[in-house]
């Protein structure tokens, strides 16, 4: 009984502080950008035997409507036997190399990059980091360039997909889009801070030059960075109309696996900069409600989850309270139901914009399974302790 009641109350307070979290950071106030001074933009690209798909990215590079040119393109690879290296020289493109090929992590790749460029005395108003699988739609440059000029610090970008055509690279894809949907576009209409996504993103070139390269080196080094801006009141916003196309696994085990390191990175980046972030709330600060917002992060979903294995194990060690199995089952029942009704909303929204190609009745259905899926990823991470980067084979190209 006892146990029962503990689950039944932290399910409920999962649900309140998950409304309080959202309420909390609509009472931010828009805080002073910085205008830009040039038009000169950098594209990084961290690329490690990607000669199967990043020349697509090239192409769509070279093809954008405002051009940037190839001296300004820098492709990040480890050695000269990468065919990586042949495909960018055909692009006059330049190639920078890795310096110490034990830090394996992406952060330590771009830091590379740009510490090397900086040392050749190289001024960018941004610098755009994509990675080597992306394709860009042909508007893309001009369109992130209206959020330089009005001076945000970053912005981020419409992630759409290249291979929506089967039921995980699709329930991938479709949770992407409830990020930006419903997390960014929200937090877009009353915040300068948002969530930063790990591709499709620039980075204003005097925050490059005061760090000196690029001090983010967790598993997960976009939400270190999340974390960092919200901390220093960076201003951030999402342009939904500037497009790009990412590749998502299609193995539902690659997925966990990829899904189960994100969950990792982002408990690694909350243990270096959370404590900095409560240090420094002030209810008068501009940036307050998105503080607090960082701080609660996903304790609701884990309060969640816990409320309901909490709930199971109640159901199984008392023979004799069927009530409690059922409540289980109930709120089970609820949660699948709700995640495929927004998941409903989103296809529909999306539709048209989204590549989607697998069967829109199935990722419905499918979807929700996908998303508590997550509860697999974190439970993986608690109990494996390396996690570092590894490899992720790309071959696709946009299937549109």
């Amino acid at each position: 009984m006892i146990i029962t009641i503990i689950s039944l109350i932290l399910i409920v307070a999962s649900l309140v502080i998950l409304v309080y979290s959202y309420f909390i950071m609509i009472k931010n106030s828009n805080y002073p950008i910085k205008n830009k001074k040039t038009d000169k933009y950098c594209i990084l690209i961290p690329a490690r035997n990607e000669s199967k798909v990043i020349e697509d990215l090239l192409i769509s590079i070279e093809n954008q409507t405002y051009k940037i040119n190839p001296k300004d393109v820098y492709v990040i690879v480890e050695n000269k036997e990468d065919k990586t290296v042949e495909i960018t020289n055909k692009h006059k493109m330049n190639i920078i190399y890795r310096k110490d090929l034990t830090k394996k992590r992406k952060g330590y790749a771009l830091d590379d990059a740009i510490k090397e460029i900086l040392k050749q005395n190289k001024k960018y108003e941004a610098y755009f980091i994509f990675d080597a699988d992306n394709i860009l739609d042909k508007e893309y440059i001009k369109e992130m360039t209206k959020n330089i000029k009005e001076g945000y610090d970053i912005g981020i970008s419409y992630r759409n997909t290249k291979n929506g055509d089967n039921l995980v690279s699709g329930a991938s894809a479709l949770t992407f889009s409830m990020i930006n949907t419903i997390g960014n576009t929200l937090k877009n209409k009353y915040t300068n801070n948002l969530t930063i996504s790990g591709t499709g993103y620039y980075i204003r070139g005097y925050l490059i030059e005061k760090w000196e390269g690029f001090p983010f080196n967790s598993l997960t080094e976009d939400y270190e960075l999340t974390l960092y801006s919200t901390l220093n009141n960076l201003t951030t916003t999402y342009n939904e109309e500037a497009i790009f196309y990412d590749e998502q696994p299609e193995d539902f085990k690659v997925s966990i696996i990829q899904r189960t390191r994100w969950v990792k990175g982002y408990f690694e980046a909350r243990k270096k900069y959370i404590k900095k972030i409560r240090k420094s709330l002030n209810k008068n600060d501009i940036n307050y409600g998105s503080k607090v917002n960082a701080i609660i992060g996903v304790r609701p979903y884990i309060y969640l989850i816990i409320g309901i294995i909490l709930l199971l194990i109640s159901a199984i060690t008392n023979n004799n309270e069927i009530t409690t199995l059922k409540t289980f089952i109930i709120i089970l029942l609820t949660i699948y139901i709700e995640l495929a009704i927004i998941s409903y909303i989103m296809i529909k929204k999306e539709r048209g914009k989204l590549n989607l190609k697998v069967s829109k009745t199935k990722l419905i259905l499918y979807n929700p399974i996908f998303l508590l899926s997550y509860v697999v990823c974190l439970i993986i991470s608690i109990f494996k302790r390396d996690l570092g980067w590894q490899e992720v084979k790309h071959s696709k190209t946009l299937n549109k």
